[in-house]
């Protein structure tokens, strides 16, 4: 009997993933909530498109309403803030012998393991550039790190037939038997592309401007800290260097890792953060509770500070509310936290 992967949430990362996947001959299942879209991947095809390559391919999809059987393999790809409503719609369509692969941005793993258990919880780190351009099309802007690993630190038959999955979409795609580290090292680059969404700018932009550098130098020192704290050394990527962050670096090498941030974000098309693409083109709340927050109240319970991290939050919440515009002023709220 089939056993598709049900891919819960066909946006940017999930819908990209699953039209690799539909490509390569997997049999994969997609489900959203926006009808157009799901009529769209199912009928006409999903377009991916952009630089890295173009093609159209047609992928079964669904509602959530309209779902029916067991699935072995869910991968959630929504929105951090949607994790816990869709864990509770999902989770029983989970086999008992299945996992939630987490493929989004955050600590959403241990959202999903209050619902469904650690050992029915996979993580992932995703750090390619795409948008979701409407029904049917995603942009495609550039590669960058794909890693999986069990948030047990183990390594299964699972996760290695997970790794195979990824790799089809991306060669480089690594195993790792410790996916915290790079979670939390996504949390460090995550709070700087909070900080451009301040701004009209794209990330290029911000990250080679000399006078906002203080800026994301404090708020990587921030989330190393508290990092650091729970016992994990996180892993860099695609020019963020952790260890450029921790209390012992110099202020050069955070200067450096930030030199390098520029680099790599002006080689794609996608130009801006999703951040900054909820706030100003889809007019809709971003993840920042669920991804900034979060480390704000484990900082707490450790005793760290982190006026960087609490501004970041409370300065996107005011736009969000319409209280503040994306703008160099807003931004410079923000510095002000971080002499």
């Amino acid at each position: 009997m089939a056993d598709p992967i049900l891919i819960w949430g066909a946006g940017a990362i999930g819908g990209i993933l699953g039209a690799y996947w539909a490509r390569a001959g997997e049999d994969v299942l997609l489900v959203d909530i926006v009808p157009e879209h799901v009529e769209a991947c199912r009928t006409t095809g999903l377009s991916i498109t952009g630089p890295v390559e173009e093609f159209t391919q047609v992928i079964p999809a669904v509602l959530p309403e309209n779902l029916e059987g067991k699935y072995t393999r869910i991968v959630l790809a929504v929105k951090a803030p949607a994790t816990a409503i869709a864990m509770k719609q999902l989770a029983p369509f989970l086999a008992e012998d299945g996992y939630v692969l987490s493929a989004q941005n955050g600590l959403n793993e241990l959202t999903i393991a209050k619902t469904v258990g650690e050992e029915r919880t996979m993580g992932a780190f995703v750090n390619f550039g795409a948008d979701w351009h409407g029904p049917g099309e995603i942009l495609f802007g550039n590669r960058g790190a794909v890693v999986v690993g069990e948030i047990d630190g183990s390594v299964k038959e699972r996760t290695r037939d997970m790794h195979r999955l990824l790799s089809i979409f991306e060669p480089d795609a690594i195993l790792t038997d410790d996916i915290w580290a790079y979670l939390w090292g996504k949390l460090g680059y995550g709070a700087m592309l909070f900080a451009t969404a301040l701004t009209p700018d794209s990330m290029t932009a911000n990250f080679a401007d000399p006078n906002r550098v203080p800026a994301f130098v404090k708020l990587g020192r921030e989330v190393m800290a508290v990092a650091s704290s729970r016992g994990v050394e996180p892993k860099g990527f695609n020019g963020f260097d952790p260890a450029a962050f921790m209390p012992n670096a110099s202020e050069e090498a955070a200067r450096a890792s930030i030199a390098n941030l520029a680099a790599f974000n002006s080689t794609t098309a996608k130009t801006h953060s999703g951040i900054w693409r909820d706030l100003a083109v889809r007019k809709r709340r971003t993840e920042v509770d669920p991804q900034i927050g979060i480390i704000c109240a484990l900082a707490r319970e450790e005793g760290i500070e982190t006026p960087a991290l609490d501004a970041v939050k409370r300065l996107i919440n005011e736009i969000e509310n319409g209280q503040r515009e994306q703008s160099a002023d807003t931004f410079g709220e923000l510095l002000k936290q971080c002499s």
